[in-house]
């Protein structure tokens, strides 16, 4: 690859972006910033693509943007001679400017296009490829990343995330376009008003209000509750459609977090916009000590992720988990649907196989079958569809990752922050009624079943070397199997590479019916457990600990136990 080449290919013809021109030429004499930029092309996967806003192949911009797409519309007339796509964007900086230059591909190589007036979260990109009968869709996104980034998540007609194959369908396809010269482009208002492309009415978003508001409980508890919200949308997208959700459920005081209330794509209160890490929830809590609410929701930009912090027994405000905001979630859905009589016969519950055992007390506990998927919420859309072909599809109760993504219903194939948050609400009205906060609620299910301590870790390994260290690690615990982590001894192993799951102590081995991925899981005794994955991406490996006592004290000790051991194993 000849890299100033390249360079000077981008100085030629990337021209439509004034940014970009600026950067180029910022840049001609510094070998090593030209390089960072056109080393590499920013690859096409499951998750679409994510990269540092900029100029140069390894970078997100406009061309980029419009070299995936094009290959996306290869693939979507190839596989099905012709389509539509739904495209819309979050906050972040750009993303509506690359949402319209995929519109003009796809428009340009005669494909229909839905696009939303203004930023949207990304459970309604999935909603409306549902709606409109897409046969692909186009979420322009980071999540949760660092302001310079920006994303380009594609779904497939099930309103799911890409799968694998056909992520890699269209991989195949852009990687047969040059980026200038075999990109279609379409004029946008042209297409516009030709029909090609066309805005969503806003009367589809009350459609999709209304499925929200079917995922109720408990209809009407939060009115006359007396619960008190702060909220705050991290400068996303959450804001118009929680408010309305929270105030369709009667809750009558929310208060929002100003400084984080109006789209922005700097994100200049925190240090990235994640709900999972304090600081990002720092402008909420300050709120709370001032107002004294129930209850902290945050959603992360796109507003498909929310966390919490609820008031804890000395009038402070405590972080709740994502794994023990699904484990209350899943306790409440489950004991009220069996109180009030509609809990499905054989009810089902999805968890991804990193998120935490606790659940599986609880299924135990109202006879709900658990199923196990792989990380990423595209296999919890592919047991609803499952379902769905089956005509079973309303046995499925919920599904959640412990990064904070939940789903109640069927009516969206990705995480929804919107019902989530609905269901945090309600669920918070329904104990105050009970005279119980959610402290207690969660205090009271780890008296029941255990404390479960969850911890999760990631170490980088840099560079080439780095990759092949990972490989190395990942082949030495698959081909020599610690019989111990600490003093506890391994009972189970589960390598989802291999696809067996071997019992130690009677040494039966079973196939695990899952896709193939690059995970060991290490089941101990006490139910405690560690989970080695390698990202796909990234240098890093990220480890996974569950440690289970009979007091939140007995467990911590018992999780700094594991963990010592278990860095230990991969050389950290």
């Amino acid at each position: 690859m000849d890299i100033m080449k390249l360079y000077n290919d981008w100085c030629s013809n990337a021209n439509e972006d004034k940014d970009l021109i600026t950067e180029l030429k910022a840049i001609e004499n510094d070998e090593n910033e030209i390089y960072e930029r056109f080393y590499t092309s920013l690859k096409f996967g499951t998750a679409g693509l994510r990269g540092v806003i900029g100029a140069g192949t390894n970078r997100m911009n406009i061309y980029v943007v419009r070299q995936a797409t094009q290959g996306l519309a290869n693939y979507v007339l190839k596989k099905y001679g012709k389509g539509s796509v739904a495209i819309s964007h979050d906050s972040r900086i750009k993303a509506d400017l690359f949402m319209i230059e995929a519109a003009r591909v796809l428009a340009a190589n005669g494909i229909k296009v839905y696009i939303t007036k203004e930023l949207e979260p990304t459970p309604v990109l999935s909603y409306l490829v549902r709606y409109f009968k897409c046969q692909a869709g186009i979420m322009v996104t980071a999540s949760h990343n660092p302001a310079k980034y920006n994303g380009y998540k594609a779904y497939g007609e099930d309103g799911c995330q890409m799968t694998d194959a056909a992520a890699t369908a269209v991989y195949d396809e852009i990687s047969k376009l040059d980026i200038f010269n075999d990109v279609k482009i379409a004029d946008f208002e042209e297409s516009v008003k030709s029909g090609i492309i066309e805005y969503v009415d806003d009367s589809v978003y009350d459609t999709f209000l209304e499925k929200v508001m079917e995922q109720q409980v408990n209809p009407g508890i939060c009115k006359g509750s007396g619960l008190k919200v702060v909220y705050t949308p991290l400068n996303g997208t959450g804001n118009k459609l929680v408010r309305k959700v929270l105030n369709k459920i009667g809750v009558e005081e929310v208060d929002i977090v100003k400084e984080q209330e109006l789209p922005d794509g700097n994100f200049t209160t925190c240090p990235y916009p994640n709900p999972e890490i304090k600081e990002a929830l720092q402008k909420g809590l300050d709120l709370c000590e001032k107002v004294q609410p129930d209850l902290l929701l945050a959603t992360d930009p796109d507003a498909d992720r929310v966390g919490i912090a609820v008031k804890d027994y000395d009038g402070s405000y405590r972080l709740i988990s994502g794994n023990e905001n699904g484990v209350m979630l899943t306790n409440y859905i489950l004991s009220c649907k069996k109180e009030n009589g509609t809990l499905p016969e054989k009810p089902v519950v999805v968890k991804t196989i990193v998120t935490t055992k606790l659940i599986n007390k609880l299924c135990e506990k109202y006879n709900c079958e658990l199923k196990n998927v792989l990380t990423g919420f595209k296999y919890i859309g592919e047991v609803i569809l499952n379902l769905e072909k089956k005509h079973e599809e309303n046995r499925y109760l919920f599904g959640f990752e412990e990064s904070y993504g939940y789903l109640s219903g069927t009516y969206v194939r990705d995480k929804d922050a919107v019902v989530a948050s609905m269901l945090v609400c309600e669920m918070a009205a329904y104990y105050k009624k009970q005279g119980k906060s959610l402290a207690q609620v969660i205090d009271g299910l780890y008296e029941e079943f255990g404390y479960y301590i969850n911890q999760t870790y990631a170490f980088e390994f840099d560079g080439a070397a780095g990759m092949q260290k990972m490989a190395d690690i990942m082949s030495e615990i698959r081909n020599n199997s610690p019989k111990a982590i600490d003093k506890y001894n391994v009972t189970k192993i589960c390598d989802y590479q291999l696809k067996k799951e071997t019992d130690i102590v009677t040494g039966k081995v079973d196939d695990i019916n899952l896709p193939t991925s690059n995970v060991i899981a290490l089941n101990l005794e006490g139910d405690n457990a560690v989970i080695i994955r390698p990202s796909g991406t990234e240098p890093k490996i990220k480890l996974y600990i569950t440690a289970v006592g009979k007091t939140h004290e007995d467990a911590v000790n018992i999780c700094e136990q594991i963990v010592k051991s278990a860095k230990a194993l991969i050389g950290c």
